[in-house]
């Protein structure tokens, strides 16, 4: 029976490491199913995504130890994954269930390959749903006073849960620098625009009152800087006059499921790999 895995690399750019990577493959008698690479030529680095099949499947641990010298040759930051794994991810919201209603569909449907595990919100609007789909629901109520210990119980959520990856589908809570750090390239936000356009309440008539021709939505990796994370994916629509604030705040919420889907998609399947503050995504 074949098995897939994928594996990753980033490491300063010099010759010989496709060569060096596919003889490993060969030594293990495997068949290459996909593969991409890039090189950049401002900070020197060389990026490879590999996904690949074996007629035996191996211990992933094992596997790992196999290309530990490889890795240590060329410098590299890699890592390898089962590509059957689905990923464990936790959902946060607030009163704004969009996304959060187009990721359940996509996860029941098959279309997003993700275990959704949890779902944790500082309001109850959508406790209902979550028992719909037979997923948990962690109410999680947060004022000034309490936000450290509802952050705290965040973090337990995603340690108890084995989380790969949490997902703010327009919750509406600024993270502290703490949270930051303990999801650190776990953690992807939805924007609500190209950043750093309309920041604050009523995002979408602030857009009305200015008259613009485009909205947007960005989805990026969570960072103690506020939206100031490595961009993974956007999105835009055309506006014209004619619509009303309420038309734009429908269409933003359309296009903000579509960008955070795809965030999540690009992460699951471990297609993204950090550049500097930059993201390379091979999709």
């Amino acid at each position: 029976m074949q098995k897939d895995y994928i594996l990753t690399v980033s490491c300063p750019d010099r010759t010989g490491i496709v060569h060096a990577i596919s003889g490993f493959l060969l030594e293990l008698n495997g068949n290459i199913l996909d593969s991409q690479q890039f090189g950049d030529e401002e900070t020197r680095q060389f990026f490879l995504r590999v996904h690949f099949s074996l007629e035996t499947a191996q211990d992933l641990d094992s596997l790992k130890q196999k290309f530990t010298p490889l890795g240590e040759q060329f410098n590299m930051n890699w890592n390898l994954y089962s590509a059957q794994q689905k990923a464990r991810i936790l959902i946060m919201v607030s009163k704004q269930g969009h996304c959060l209603n187009d990721l359940l569909f996509r996860a029941h449907h098959g279309s997003l390959p993700v275990d959704i595990v949890g779902i944790g919100s500082n309001h109850r609007d959508y406790e209902s749903l979550a028992a719909s789909y037979g997923i948990p629901f962690h109410y999680l109520p947060i004022t000034p006073e309490t936000k450290p210990a509802q952050e705290q119980q965040i973090i337990q959520l995603v340690e108890d849960l084995n989380v790969d990856l949490v997902v703010l589908a327009r919750y509406m809570q600024i993270l502290s620098d703490n949270l930051c750090q303990a999801l650190q390239g776990r953690a992807i936000n939805i924007h609500h625009s190209f950043l750093p356009s309309f920041k604050g309440a009523r995002p979408y008539h602030q857009a009305h009152a200015r008259g613009v021709k485009i909205i947007g939505a960005t989805a990026h990796y969570v960072t103690a800087d506020l939206d100031e994370g490595p961009i993974i994916e956007q999105d835009i629509q055309y506006v014209d006059h004619t619509m009303t604030a309420d038309d734009l705040a429908q269409v933003g919420s359309d296009t903000e499921s579509l960008v955070l889907s795809r965030a999540v998609k690009h992460h699951v399947e471990h297609r993204i790999l950090l550049n500097g503050h930059k993201t390379v995504i091979f999709k």
